[in-house]
């Protein structure tokens, strides 16, 4: 199989990541506290309609339901022993509607973090971290993706172990950071500081970028500094949540609208950003606003701050030499 990614990113000058999985498995009846990824076993109707209406709305790629699938989040669940199964599973129902769309779709792994430190803040460490990623990025490469997508990392020496791991697979790599605090990762990295990490990888990654974090503003302040660190070769991504979450009435919504993940998506494009999509919060029908606000959209220059809070809101930032 060729490089299905490479080969959409020669032709087209932006493609389209697909939008959140979690919120809206939520919005479709899923149990509160009850992982998404179990649903890839016995709620396959709910993770196919959503592939099937990310692509409609005009996904290029969509994300597995597999955010949560390494063995060290799966044993919360008492699951850890399905790791492969889960993955198979959620890879080839992503694998199914990618086959049965009228144009092509890559199929992208969804891999987030073990949810543990590693050492010398926890007791991971970094071989017991590269065994867990690639349990499960060997099940979802045979189920059928055709890359292998990390995502909402926070910590270079946890990325460093992901990518040694989706390599191992010999599938494309492509990595998404969160930077949201204040425009830094957790671990208190900026987006330059993040490029310049993933400088160091071989082979490179095919595609690095930001996604989740504390709303399509500080997402967009973050694409800014990520775009100015890349060179010739560094394809960027622009991942955001939909607006801010907020409790209405017992239950999480996100402020965005389609007008603001429009003008969120005008920015990204703006910025240099290649593949843009949504995360928490977004729909399909915000994804759909998202395409449209691109569809013949001829970028402007890079925003600086002033127009990105004018368009999409304030951004908290550290103070000089707070961080």
């Amino acid at each position: 199989m060729g490089n299905v990614l490479a080969d959409l990113l020669s032709e087209r000058d932006y493609l389209i990541a697909d939008g959140a999985t979690g919120t809206n498995m939520m919005a479709r009846g899923l149990p509160a506290g009850r992982p998404p990824d179990l649903w890839n076993a016995d709620g396959t109707e709910h993770v196919t309609w959503l592939h099937e209406n990310m692509i409609a709305a005009g996904a290029d790629i969509i994300l597995t339901n597999t955010f949560g699938s390494n063995p060290c989040r799966l044993k919360l669940d008492k699951a850890a022993h399905r790791t492969a199964e889960i993955n198979v599973a959620g890879a080839s129902l992503a694998r199914a509607a990618a086959d049965a769309a009228d144009r092509p779709v890559v199929v992208a792994g969804s891999v987030g973090p073990t949810g543990e430190m590693m050492e010398p803040f926890g007791t991971l460490t970094a071989e017991a971290a590269e065994a867990a990623f690639h349990e499960q990025m060997t099940a979802l490469a045979e189920g059928g993706a055709d890359v292998i997508w990390i995502e909402t990392i926070f910590a270079f020496d946890e990325l460093a172990a992901a990518v040694a791991a989706a390599n191992r697979t010999g599938l494309p790599v492509v990595s998404t950071m969160t930077f949201d605090t204040a425009s830094r990762t957790m671990m208190g990295n900026t987006a330059q500081q993040a490029v310049e990490f993933t400088h160091t990888f071989s082979p490179r990654l095919a595609a690095f970028g930001a996604n989740c974090g504390s709303g399509p503003a500080m997402l967009i302040d973050s694409v800014v500094g990520l775009c100015q660190a890349a060179d010739e070769n560094d394809i960027i991504i622009a991942k955001g949540n939909c607006g801010i979450p907020q409790m209405i009435d017992g239950e999480i919504v996100y402020s965005g609208t389609n007008e603001v993940m429009a003008e969120y998506a005008r920015l990204a494009r703006d910025c240099g950003a290649r593949i843009i999509g949504g995360c928490c919060g977004t729909t399909p029908e915000r994804l759909k606003a998202i395409v449209d606000a691109l569809d013949g959209y001829e970028p402007a220059p890079p925003p600086d701050r002033d127009k990105i809070v004018q368009r999409l809101g304030p951004i908290k930032v550290p103070p000089p030499g707070s961080i």
